[in-house]
């Protein structure tokens, strides 16, 4: 754990996003910040506060929490509505928690709804109040999708089945309120009732069919909704005061596909060292300029307006695999990526 940096160093309080589609680890990175920077993460996904379905969800384990504390997790009944406005005041208030004893809230979840609704709502009241950091985990397209079939077949091997089978509310069931716009449980309605129904004609292969049927179009709708996203984040990074920074991770789902035992090492390199220098010069006071070696702070004449363009440059200057353009900067992971 880090020490000796605070959310509260200088100025406003400090709060880290992580922002991105399903399926790119932005949980493992806000654990990972968590526990490195002494955090506390508030969920911001519309269908994790909700009571639930932990493996339809993809719920962080208590193992996998490492012992961080999260916020507005499973924290609503699963037919309950949970709202923009409200995750806004809900995670306001949690965020003050984490701050008022001297920790850094690290917000991270896909539901792009609520976050732009407490950075940007109330008249943009909490990004006045606050210095806000962005995290964008992304990849590239086809291995992103890749991946999340992977999980998707994973989590049907953990359960989903019997789960969505003990969730299942029969030929009523609403799948617009609560944890019930999970994707995975409308597309097994269908297969559930024809299991449930022991008049039927449905055979064994028949329903197996229909299962396979399911699983397809579980990971089709997670497709869609992982472009859905990243078009989401990617329309934030270009608003004001959104200094979004993107970190490709696209390498490490390369050599998952390959089948390399390396990806761990790979994540290591290409995510979490540039993320962990951003973070950390983030939550660092910026240095006078007296400060900067071999400049000069003056206030008039050509060399002082000369020192302060270099102080400036000094101080802004990026994690090395990180190219800011605009508000966005770049994971730069080609060359490092050829090291490994």
């Amino acid at each position: 754990m880090e020490h000796g940096v605070t959310a509260t160093a200088a100025g406003k309080p400090k709060v880290v996003f992580v922002l991105g589609a399903t399926a790119t680890g932005k949980s493992k990175l806000a654990i990972a910040l968590a526990q490195r920077f002494n955090g506390e993460v508030i969920n911001a996904d519309k269908i994790q506060v909700h009571e639930g379905v932990p493996i339809l969800t993809n719920k962080v384990t208590e193992e996998e929490q490492a012992g961080v504390p999260h916020h507005l997790l499973s924290v609503r009944d699963p037919d309950a509505e949970f709202p923009p406005e409200e995750f806004r005041r809900e995670a306001a208030g949690a965020i003050a928690g984490v701050l008022s004893a001297g920790r850094l809230p690290i917000v991270a979840g896909g539901s792009n709804t609520y976050i732009e609704a407490l950075v940007d709502g109330d008249g943009a009241a909490f990004r006045a109040a606050h210095d806000l950091l962005f995290v964008w985990v992304d990849a590239e397209r086809e291995l992103l999708e890749w991946y999340a079939a992977l999980r998707v077949d994973e989590m049907v091997a953990r359960g989903l089945v019997a789960e969505a089978r003990a969730a299942f509310a029969g030929a009523g069931a609403d799948y617009t309120r609560g944890v019930r716009r999970a994707i995975g449980l409308p597309e097994m309605h269908a297969y559930l009732m024809a299991e449930r129904d022991v008049v039927g004609a449905a055979g064994e292969a028949d329903l197996a069919a229909m299962l396979e049927r399911a699983v397809r179009e579980i990971k089709d709708n997670t497709f869609r909704l992982a472009r859905t996203q990243t078009e989401k984040i990617r329309r934030l990074s270009t608003l004001d005061g959104w200094d979004v920074r993107r970190i490709d991770v696209t390498p490490v789902f390369a050599r998952k596909a390959d089948g390399k035992e390396c990806h761990e090492q790979t994540w290591k390199k290409l995510v979490w060292e540039p993320c962990e220098e951003m973070v950390r010069a983030f939550l660092e006071p910026a240095p006078s300029l007296a400060a900067v070696p071999g400049v000069a702070a003056t206030e008039d004449g050509d060399e002082g307006r000369d020192a302060g363009v270099v102080a400036a440059a000094a101080i802004a200057a990026p994690a090395a695999n990180v190219a800011p353009t605009g508000d966005v900067a770049n994971a730069v992971v080609a060359d490092a990526a050829e090291t490994i």
